[in-house]
């Protein structure tokens, strides 16, 4: 499976849970918001982008499947 993730940057506070969970697919950029590098960069990408979504305090990562329905924040 392939997911696709957005960062939803009018909710991101800049903690930073998604970057030390998969910092090869997420970044902070110089506003301390975080972007996605590439949503294959981390080893088992899939798992990792999930749980760095879930890991974020304020469920600004929106993650979808193949088909497009969004599987989180639910």
């Amino acid at each position: 499976m392939s997911y696709s993730v957005k960062v939803l940057r009018d909710k991101c506070i800049g903690a930073a849970s998604c970057v030390a969970v998969a910092p090869k697919t997420f970044k902070l950029d110089s506003q301390n918001k975080a972007v996605v590098i590439k949503s294959t960069g981390d080893k088992d990408a899939d798992d990792a982008i999930l749980l760095a979504a879930q890991s974020c305090p304020t469920a600004a990562i929106e993650v979808y499947d193949e088909s497009g329905k969004k599987i989180w924040p639910l």
